[in-house]
């Protein structure tokens, strides 16, 4: 018998987004195959009375269902989607210990478990279940079409290709033997320094104050997670960040070995003026290059827009194309 944890869930309305009073909303829990509990919010479109067509929503990497997520979900559901946005395992209101951990296997298994869930629901069909990840778990979200043929549409927004950054930084400027070395050297130095406290030291969320030579993509980072368009008292990217040691796997492992073979639909998005948009061109390019799949996928530039205003833009965010992509998918 699968167990679960008794999660403490608030009961009131804390997104960062306004309520919608066109679906219906309750919180949800399901477990995954690492026994951690997940919490999620499940948007039902009012007066649904057939089986519906559901999607899986999570994202960005460090953030909680209380943020993009949850409004992508809640849009979606207006749409004519069930959907759950869910806070992956260790962040937010989902169980796991220690906290603000992450590792990219259990990162998609999260999504399968939320799969897992949504296939056994008396509103769902089955045979029309869809995911979007935003950011980091964009990434992910392309890993779990990978592997599980249950998922018949998959969307990629603003993606991040996780074990790319942590292997070879960002814009790939630490991509050599010395780099990699003098960076696994200050990770294991972390993890033998928290043995010895006990606790784990954490990396910090986005800074504050921001320096005035900060990156442009650092500014638009503040300007979500900082501030009161998207601060949230759960966030790690709004608070404290992941644990400085969480991304040693993503050292180690690299993401859509197999993108090629994925043989169900993939709709990748990016905004044109996106620091992170090379990694949904390279990672499209990857997926359809000597691919006999490439029919049903497609990459999709926004022109114009930055990494973040795919997190809660809404006259930015192409939802008409994403109803229009799973409406084509999930039928």
């Amino acid at each position: 018998m699968i167990k679960t944890e008794n999660l403490n869930l608030t009961t009131e309305w804390d997104k960062v987004y306004p309520r919608n009073e066109k679906v219906d909303h309750k919180k949800v829990t399901f477990v995954n195959h690492f026994g951690i509990t997940l919490a999620a919010d499940m948007f039902i479109p009012k007066d649904a009375i057939e089986k519906l067509p559901a999607i899986a929503v999570s994202g960005p990497f460090g953030a909680v269902k209380e943020q993009s997520s949850g409004l992508y979900a809640q849009e979606m559901a207006t749409r004519g989607f069930l959907t759950i946005a869910f806070d992956p395992s260790f962040t937010g209101e989902s169980g796991g210990f220690p906290r603000d951990m992450h590792s990219p296997d259990i990162d998609v298994e999260d999504f399968q478990a939320a799969v897992d869930f949504l296939s056994v629901q008396d509103t769902v069909d089955s045979e029309r279940i869809g995911i979007i990840g935003i950011c980091g778990w964009g990434g992910m979200a392309l890993q779990t079409a990978c592997l599980d043929t249950r998922i018949k549409a998959t969307v990629t927004s603003t993606m991040y290709d996780m074990s790319r950054v942590a292997g070879n930084g960002y814009f790939d400027s630490a991509d050599n033997e010395e780099a990699r070395y003098q960076a696994r050297i200050v990770v294991n130095n972390q993890r033998t320094a928290d043995y010895k406290t006990g606790e784990y030291a954490h990396a910090g969320g986005v800074v504050d104050p921001l320096p005035e030579d900060a990156p442009y993509f650092v500014k638009d980072y503040h300007a979500y997670y900082k501030t009161d368009r998207g601060y949230h008292p759960r966030s790690l990217n709004s608070n404290n960040g992941w644990n400085a040691t969480a991304g040693t796997s993503l050292m180690n492992t690299r993401l859509f070995t197999y993108s090629k073979e994925i043989r169900n639909a993939v709709l990748m998005i990016h905004g044109e003026k996106a620091h992170s948009c090379y990694m949904s061109k390279d990672a499209y390019e990857d997926m359809t290059k000597d691919s006999k799949y490439t029919a049903n996928k497609e990459l999709l530039i926004i022109p114009g827009a930055s990494h973040t205003d795919l997190y809660d833009q809404m006259n930015i965010i192409p939802f008409d194309k994403m109803q229009s992509f799973f409406e084509e998918y999930l039928k």
